[in-house]
């Protein structure tokens, strides 16, 4: 009995972190062996296995590890990209809700130009709040996309899910009544989100301090909770796969979309729709993170107050929206004659097991994410030659994201690194799924945008930042990196697709 609860243990997904020590059994019989298989990937979300196999005479051997490859090993065999058509997971629609309105081309056309979102709230009286400014959404409208009572009654966060769903199916060439040519019971929608219903919790917690409980909105609870976004919009487009929320802080989109990805992988869906969701700024979101003491204070100037690597940043600038992607096997795109925009080539999270909100000072929990992933889509550390960085304008977070990379890449001459927030803000559970769309464009395009507001960049960075205006770049392995509060950290690889 003791022995099966230690291997129920030991198999558990969570204990299976890339830095422990892996014991080696005996051949396990077929279940296991289709579990283990090395054409499956684990997901973050795997429950427990139903059945633990009976092991006899298992002696512990010397400690296996996985290999990986590292810029300076000679000695590892050339990493080999997935090939199996099923398997193979590639973008066909993108959607985004942002502060440069709701379609993909002109949200990076201002990126290329160099704009900046930042101003001044004026969704409340942020008077009395030692930051006053943030990437705020204007003028947003769902007509077409919600009918008009449900765009009244929603949290924005869950306007913004909705919204850019659906734009990435129309994208995805599945608007109106293209979607019959799928099969629904095959297709699911993973859409996380940080901070969840922001303003229904609010508004509920108000109304009952000051009215009362009989005054709380009967939406209170459906509208706050976190994977209502995936709920809604699977309703909406009748997808009956997988469907649920992450909600890993600021690393959420990346999550959801390895997470996505290996659904496909594992041949549990065709189709998702993955990315991150969020609507904070409004007064509780903002006060919340002027108590953690997290955010710029720049508000003689809001637009230069998200600075990345700059050596005079002085926090994040809070932002707001979604990012989602269409992602699918090869296979199911090609069958259904989809436009293919890129591929999904992998991805890994992991944890800094260190503290709630610094980053670990030796950078092991990111450069390890980094390599991981790198290994989860076939492709070593030299192929890489473009990161969207996580970069937040945080006096610690932008040099220890820096230090990791380091690590990883021995050789930082060829490789360019941007960060999209110094132009839309940190834009929390979404900040993924919006640098994944700007990532998948840069590859599209061959142009890079700007990091704005570089006036005086560290010296440690050692990168070329695409400083203050656009380049062109020829991309060949693009990594956008996502980190949470609570060291949470997500890394995902995309490439331009080749058949």
């Amino acid at each position: 009995k003791h022995s099966r609860l230690f291997y129920a243990f030991l198999l558990h997904p969570h204990c299976c972190h890339r830095n422990s020590t892996n014991y080696i059994f005996p051949s396990p019989p077929v279940t296991m062996q289709a579990i283990q298989s090395s054409s499956l990937r684990p997901s973050p979300v795997d429950p427990f296995l139903k059945t633990i196999p009976q092991f006899t005479n298992v002696k512990p051997l010397r400690p296996k590890r996985t290999p990986f490859i590292s810029a300076s090993s000679t000695t590892v065999s050339a990493p080999t990209r997935e090939k199996d058509p099923k398997k193979r997971v590639v973008i066909t629609g993108m959607g985004l809700v942002s502060v440069f309105g709701n379609d993909v081309d002109a949200y990076y056309d201002k990126l290329l130009a160099g704009e900046s979102g930042v101003t001044l709230i004026d969704r409340f009286d942020a008077s009395k709040f030692p930051t006053r400014f943030g990437g705020q959404i204007r003028g947003f409208k769902a007509d077409g996309y919600i009918d008009g009572k449900n765009d009244r009654r929603l949290d924005d966060c869950l306007r913004y899910c909705i919204v850019a769903g659906k734009k990435a199916l129309e994208n995805a060439d599945l608007g109106s009544d293209r979607d019959k040519k799928i099969d629904k019971e095959r297709a699911g929608v993973l859409v996380g989100t940080g901070m969840g219903g922001l303003t229904v919790f609010s508004d509920g917690v108000q109304a009952l301090i000051e009215k009362g409980h009989r005054k709380i909105t009967p939406f209170f609870i459906p509208y706050a909770i976190t994977n209502m976004g995936s709920a809604l919009l699977a309703i909406d487009v009748g997808f009956m796969g997988p469907n649920y929320s992450i909600s890993t802080a600021c690393a959420t989109s990346n999550y959801c979309f390895y997470a996505a990805a290996n659904h496909i992988r594992r041949g549990e869906a065709d189709l998702m729709i993955a990315g991150g969701t969020e609507a904070a700024i409004i007064p509780i979101g903002l006060g919340g993170f002027v108590a953690c003491r997290a955010l710029s204070q720049r508000n003689d100037d809001p637009q230069t107050a998200s600075r990345p690597w700059d050596k005079d940043r002085d926090g994040f600038v809070m932002g707001e929206g979604a990012g989602v992607l269409v992602m699918e096997s090869l296979e199911h795109a090609i069958k259904r004659g989809a436009p293919i925009i890129a591929e999904y080539l992998g991805g890994a999270v992991n944890c800094d097991a260190h503290h709630m909100t610094d980053p670990r000072a030796d950078g092991l929990g990111v450069s390890s994410c980094i390599l991981s992933s790198l290994e989860d889509a076939g492709v070593s550390p030299e192929e890489v030659n473009y990161i969207n960085a996580h970069a937040t304008s945080t006096i610690v977070g932008d040099l220890a994201e820096v230090n990791a990379i380091k690590k990883v890449f021995k050789n930082t001459s060829e490789i360019k690194m941007n960060a999209t927030k110094s132009m839309i803000g940190h834009c929390l559970g979404a900040a993924g799924g919006l640098e994944a769309i700007a990532t998948v464009k840069a590859i599209k395009t061959g142009w890079l945008h700007p990091s704005i507001n570089q006036f005086n960049t560290e010296p440690s960075v050692e990168f070329d930042t695409v400083p203050n205006k656009k380049q062109q770049h020829e991309i060949n392995v693009a990594i956008s990196n996502s980190f949470g509060f609570g060291g949470h950290n997500s890394v995902v690889v995309f490439s331009d697709f080749k058949p």
